[in-house]
């Protein structure tokens, strides 16, 4: 595979970008400052990062959800945030497609966000049809569940 040479270039001018370390140091005053260029006459502190990232769906088929007593197998329930983006391409899925679904927002309902901790969310949205959930959100995950 032959690489254009435009994005040869670009890619090499970012390649900088990619390997930047994050320095970490106090100045006289007591203020703490993060950069990527330590000032001369300062100790500094080099800043190690492990990036957590939400590679894909998680599907799990074998799941019993004992939260809602008036689930049934094609009642959609989605524990989700306000500001999350998969949350809200969930939502319009969910509208366009004329499904009903019960949302709850863990960061303002203290007991959805207890059942939330209860079936293993790591991330938002969680979605649960029946005895099946979904971490994250894609249209083709959703309905291998929603079946």
């Amino acid at each position: 595979m032959r690489i254009p040479p435009l994005l040869a270039v670009i890619l090499l001018l970012l390649w900088p970008m990619a390997n930047a370390e994050i320095f970490k140091w106090v100045d006289a005053e007591g203020n703490t400052h993060f950069g990527d260029q330590p000032p001369d006459a300062a100790k500094t502190q080099t800043l190690e990062f492990n990036i957590n990232t939400f590679q894909g769906v998680e599907i799990d088929q074998r799941y019993s959800h004992s939260g809602d007593t008036s689930a049934d197998h094609q009642t959609v329930i989605m524990y989700s945030t306000s500001w999350c983006g998969y949350c809200k391409k969930a939502r319009r899925y969910f509208r366009s497609n004329n499904i009903n679904f019960k949302e709850y927002d863990i960061e303002k309902n203290a007991s959805a966000a207890k059942t939330f901790k209860r079936l293993g969310g790591k991330g938002v949205p969680l979605i649960v049809v029946g005895d099946k959930k979904m971490s994250g959100f894609s249209q083709s995950g959703f309905e291998s569940i929603y079946r």
